[in-house]
């Protein structure tokens, strides 16, 4: 399965780091680590380098690098590491679920909600200790543990099996979601289609979150459950 050529999911830098971050609800320097790798140099030892794990591509700082699918194999990443995953082990599982399932970004596929908790448990019940750390990820009945099917059903996918859109897991339910066919892939709340910053902005300037929850035609309860959301994110 590959996918279009020229599809905007694969082609288009749609967010930056801070800003997938903040989506994810997880720290900026951590995603940076999944988008660009990282590089260490231990006192008297030999420097230690991780692989990027999400698909970003080069730009100038503060620009937009992570494409649409860069954004779903983040949220894959963040249900891992909440299960307790190690980022080696993630980065290891990637790698066995690619070639297992026989193309890139297997993370941001159907095939990893289909098929992804087999090919793991199978994995690690074969006895490699690097693998140890999935039986957090899968059961014994080859199914995904509570908060990682959580966070999977937050994707949405085409119908060429790749993800189409994602909810951002700040919130205890789906409230604010990425589209990249809907305002070039900002987030936007899920009932009422209305750009996040927008309505962040106006509430920021002062403006009573019951009012602008009205002019932008979005559910009062889906704007307070986000702002009460990303403030403790942000905390």
């Amino acid at each position: 399965m590959e996918p279009a050529k020229h599809d905007i999911r694969f082609d288009e830098p749609l967010y930056t780091v801070a800003e997938a971050a903040r989506f994810l609800g997880v720290p900026p320097s951590t995603f940076s680590t999944w988008a660009k790798g990282y590089e260490r140099r231990p006192a008297g030892r030999p420097a230690v380098r991780g692989e990027a794990v999400v698909s970003s591509m080069r730009a100038a700082r503060n620009l937009p690098s992570i494409p649409f699918i860069g954004l779903a194999e983040g949220l894959v990443l963040a249900a891992f590491r909440r299960a307790g995953v190690s980022l080696q082990q993630i980065r290891l599982a990637a790698a066995v679920l690619e070639r297992e399932i026989g193309f890139e970004h297997a993370l941001a596929s159907k095939s990893l909600y289909t098929d992804g908790a087999v090919i793991l448990y199978d994995f690690a019940e074969r006895g490699d200790t690097r693998l140890s750390g999935l039986t957090e990820v899968v059961s014994r009945q080859q199914v995904f543990a509570p908060v990682v099917e959580d966070y999977l059903k937050r994707i949405e996918y085409g119908h060429d099996g790749w993800a189409s859109m994602v909810a951002s897991p700040v919130t205890r339910r789906p409230v604010v979601v990425a589209d990249p066919k809907r305002a070039f892939g900002s987030p936007i709340f899920l009932h009422g289609a209305a750009p996040v910053e927008s309505v962040v902005s106006r509430i920021r300037a002062g403006d009573p979150p019951a009012s602008v929850a009205k002019d932008f035609g979005v559910p009062l309860r889906d704007v307070d459950e986000y702002l009460g959301a990303t403030r403790l994110v942000a905390a």
